[in-house]
């Protein structure tokens, strides 16, 4: 047992999330026989099987889930001693794991980057573009640092902390610019497109048309810029971000409007594990963000 590796342990927390060795092993940067080959040496000192190996994947052994349970406390555990020595030191430096929404990050993304890459030259920014339930797993597994969401997730072990608030709007095709913009009554009627399941976004459009968690007729996109493409082409209408309005609307003909108040909205926030020793630098990257949302 006292020959078991950290690597080891990384190697076979891969391998649990992949399962498959093969993608397991471009995760780890290793090749595939050198990944075997430690995955059966940790099995050897464990004298236990973690993995029940199939053909085309590979799967937990009832000890190897157990195991996993452990394997993930000490890997996290071991990430936030580096978190640590982070912290002491002055500034936003070395490392930083950061998840966007995929309804936040090709609008937000290339102004922050920019600004980080000039107010603090030695960070290490490292992105991840997923949806909210992904984001909280790998953030609470300790394979992220903080992430960029909307609000709120209500996750006890972590801190929410806010960065700004932003309107939802109508997207229409281009020959509806003269008429009123219909009232969310009025949308329960109408072919609203909307993000596929697993958006948090679609969650938000579903819920101020109150349409409940049924969804209307229609087709289920997987990002903002189909959407308003489809409305373009005369399919339907759709809710997007303000942020969001430059970027999709200029290449469709589509016209945007705005709701009656209260308009609907959403509220952007930053994410961490309330252990997480960066939680200070966290708030230097709070105010990035808010620098160049414009808040």
């Amino acid at each position: 047992m006292t020959n078991i590796t950290l690597k080891q342990l990384r190697y076979f927390e891969a391998l649990a999330r992949q399962g498959h060795f093969g993608r397991a092993a471009d995760v780890c940067s290793i090749s595939q026989p050198a990944l075997s080959v430690q995955i059966r040496e940790l099995e050897g000192h464990l004298r236990q099987a973690l993995f029940e190996r199939g053909p085309r994947q590979v799967r937990l052994t009832a000890f190897g889930e157990a195991f996993g349970v452990r394997v993930r406390d000490i890997l996290q555990a071991v990430d936030e001693l580096g978190d640590l020595a982070r912290a002491a030191q002055d500034g936003l430096v070395g490392r930083l794991r950061l998840g966007v929404i995929p309804t936040i990050a090709p609008y937000l993304l290339p102004a922050l980057v920019a600004r980080l890459a000039t107010t603090h030259p030695d960070l290490d920014l490292h992105v991840r573009e997923t949806v909210t339930p992904r984001l909280i797993d790998e953030l609470a597994q300790g394979q992220l640092d903080a992430a960029i969401v909307a609000l709120p997730v209500s996750e006890p072990n972590f801190t929410e902390r806010v960065l700004f608030e932003e309107n939802l709007v109508l997207v229409r095709p281009v020959a509806e610019a003269q008429t009123p913009v219909p009232s969310r009554e009025a949308l329960r009627e109408m072919r609203v497109l909307l993000l596929e399941e697993g958006h948090c976004f679609r969650d938000q459009a579903l819920s101020f048309c109150n349409m409940g968690a049924a969804a209307p007729a229609g087709l289920d996109g997987s990002s903002l810029s189909t959407l308003v493409q489809l409305v373009g082409a005369g399919i339907g209408v759709t809710l997007i971000p303000d942020m969001a309005v430059p970027v999709e609307t200029r290449s469709a003909p589509v016209c945007v409007g705005r709701f009656a108040s209260p308009e609907p909205a959403r509220t952007v926030g930053l994410i961490w594990r309330r252990s997480n020793p960066l939680a200070p630098r966290l708030e230097e990257l709070a105010l990035a963000v808010q620098a160049v949302a414009k808040v």
